[in-house]
């Protein structure tokens, strides 16, 4: 039998219509998201469907927005029998992955996640930092020109997210970013800066991981039912203290992403399920390892097609 792992998006997945379809053919994804509108405040169910796309991209928006469709289709994977051995989400998608793992509710899950948004957002003024991913090298060279890059500029830029072999996402002050990049042409890279407003799992996020310590303070958490990866350490964690300290280091720390999937690969996991919009960490799986099986589950057409792979429990 399939040693299943499923897997949350993160930020950047959101797109202008996402989890529509999915509604209109089944009831309890209709309700999840009238619940994610309750739990904000407002009408962010139409702004996922009907736009602008430029209010679903900020922050704190697009974070609940892609946690409240992941929760969704996770719970339709449930009502058929399928339910996985492990969990991770990429940055934001570890909420997801934690909910999978009964650690957090949705209702508890949705305020984190927009709090989440709304800190890192603030953290760094506009402009200040930025992203861009480094593709074609390996992560060494990439540590190295990170390093140089700081070394020349007297600014701080370092590796954000270790995605896949030959990407890697590096974060910091945007003079320093700027000359990683190209600093990686040179050495016969490619940089590609990213579309995001803030240098995201950056050192420079620090404030906003004590900001929010203070909320996660107020919430519950509980002992994992199923273990779950941990961004910053590609380790397996499933104890509420030691949950929440890396949840507050994640916003500001690495996230090793190609480690935590090998780690999962190494155990056993043989079939990947990507739960939510887009189909980000299926290409990256696909590089990491194209032995194992990649599914993703979005709308009704690639629920069926999971179903159909999987096999209908219930």
């Amino acid at each position: 039998m399939a040693k299943i792992g499923f897997l949350f998006p993160g930020q950047g997945a959101q797109y202008v219509g996402m989890g529509q379809e999915l509604a209109r053919q089944y009831p309890s994804v209709a309700r999840r998201f009238q619940q994610l509108n309750e739990l904000v405040g407002f009408d962010l169910t139409r702004l996922c469907w009907e736009g602008p796309e430029q209010e679903l991209k900020k922050t704190a928006n697009q974070q609940p927005a892609i946690l409240a469709l992941s929760v969704a289709c996770m719970e339709l994977l449930a009502a058929e029998g399928i339910r996985p051995d492990v969990a991770a989400g990429l940055s934001l998608g570890e909420y997801g992955a934690l909910v999978a793992a009964g650690v957090l509710s949705f209702e508890e899950a949705v305020p984190l996640v927009r709090a989440r948004g709304t800190y890192m957002q603030e953290a760094v003024p506009l402009g200040v930092g930025c992203m861009a991913a480094i593709l074609g090298l390996s992560t060494g060279q990439v540590d190295d020109l990170c390093a140089r890059a700081a070394r020349e500029t007297g600014l701080h830029v370092e590796g954000a997210n270790y995605n896949c072999p030959g990407q890697v996402v590096v974060s910091g002050h945007t003079e320093a970013v700027e000359r990683c990049m190209a600093l990686a042409v040179q050495v016969g890279g490619r940089a590609v800066r990213l579309s995001v407003t803030a240098p995201f799992h950056s050192r420079l996020l620090a404030p906003a991981g004590e900001r929010l310590a203070e909320a996660l303070a107020a919430v519950p958490l509980r002992p994992a039912q199923i273990p779950v990866v941990a961004n910053v350490t590609a380790d397996y964690v499933t104890d509420p203290a030691e949950i929440r300290r890396l949840l507050i280091e994640q916003v500001s720390r690495p996230v090793r992403w190609e480690e935590s999937v090998r780690r999962m690969i190494a155990d056993g996991v043989d079939t990947f399920v990507e739960v939510g919009p887009s189909r980000t960490l299926t290409g990256f799986l696909r590089k990491i390892d194209k032995g194992v099986r990649a599914l993703q589950v979005e709308d009704p057409a690639s629920l069926g097609r999971v179903l159909d792979s999987l096999g209908r429990v219930c």
